[in-house]
């Protein structure tokens, strides 16, 4: 999906054929060109080997062009033959109802890539330019995505609309990480309420609460980011609390041992209750257990 037209390349192809394989939705193979290109830097070469198959559905004869051709070259397939995109690295150019070009990206699983794109902003997803590039790694990727940006400006003269400076509609935003719960003003201002009631109270007003070493962005032993990756993954809502902080949770390892009667960390609560440490959350995870009870 990938069209990489750069002054510096060369390629040579050299097509190879393989069977279609018909599928048993809709009438007819599609067609994908694939290449192999090899890069040498800082001139840049390639070498190309194509090859030509069809997905397992049948559907009108749709080509995706192959890494080498330009944009200008590469012909569109309708968003609403998703399905046959691969999953496969390269780079791809999205157009809009109106064929203006919104965005020139690149991804590692070209199909899952633009998938997304549908889901998020459908109103911008008419059709797809794909260059598949096998192989490839960043640079190569790159320079795929480099050439079809140059190209467009070229003809244009100006960058496409998602690629410009701060537009992020088309990028996926990482969520941000809830802050890890400081249980005191500080260590030299004296509490009004004992530091046992601070972390009854916590426990129990929260669903989910991990006393790990660390903050959660950041653990600071195996066993602690081993509990955050595990609550992650299962889409909880959950609170942490660094017990290595001792300017905000001064004393709090020595009094959480005591409050709940086990003596090492982390120690992961479940709606007031002490699940237990590392090695109970993480049997739990791995026979099914801790998503029933997150449910």
């Amino acid at each position: 999906m990938a069209a990489i037209s750069l002054s510096s390349v060369h390629a040579s192809p050299s097509p190879r054929v393989s069977s279609p394989r018909i599928s048993r939705n809709t009438p007819g193979p599609t067609l994908y060109s694939r290449f192999t290109p090899s890069f040498s830097f800082p001139s840049l070469s390639s070498s190309t080997t194509l090859r030509v198959d069809t997905p397992r559905s049948r559907r009108p004869f749709l080509l995706i062009a192959s890494a080498v051709k330009s944009l200008g070259e590469t012909d569109q397939l309708p968003i609403a033959e998703i399905e046959s995109i691969p999953a496969e690295s390269g780079v791809y150019a999205v157009y809009d109802k109106s064929d203006e070009l919104q965005f020139v990206g690149i991804s590692r699983n070209i199909g899952a890539s633009v998938s997304t794109h549908v889901k998020s902003v459908p109103e911008l997803c008419g059709s797809v330019k794909v260059g598949i590039v096998e192989e490839p790694d960043k640079a190569v990727l790159t320079q795929a995505w480099k050439s079809w940006i140059e190209e467009h400006i070229k003809v244009i003269g100006k960058v496409p609309p998602g690629n410009k400076a701060g537009n992020n509609t088309w990028v996926k935003q990482t969520p941000r990480k809830k802050s890890d719960i400081r249980l005191t003003p500080g260590r030299h201002v004296e509490l009004n309420v004992p530091l046992e009631e601070l972390i009854d109270r916590l426990v129990k007003e929260n669903k989910v609460v991990a006393f790990i070493k660390g903050s959660r962005s950041a653990p600071q032993c195996g066993f602690s980011q081993r509990v955050v990756g595990i609550l992650e993954s299962q889409g909880v809502d959950y609170e942490t609390v660094d017990v290595l902080d001792d300017d905000y949770n001064h004393g709090l390892r020595e009094k959480l041992k005591s409050y709940s009667n086990w003596p090492t960390f982390p120690q992961v609560f479940v709606k007031g209750e002490l699940l237990g440490g590392c090695d109970i959350l993480t049997s739990m995870y791995e026979n099914g257990e801790l998503a029933n009870m997150f449910k």
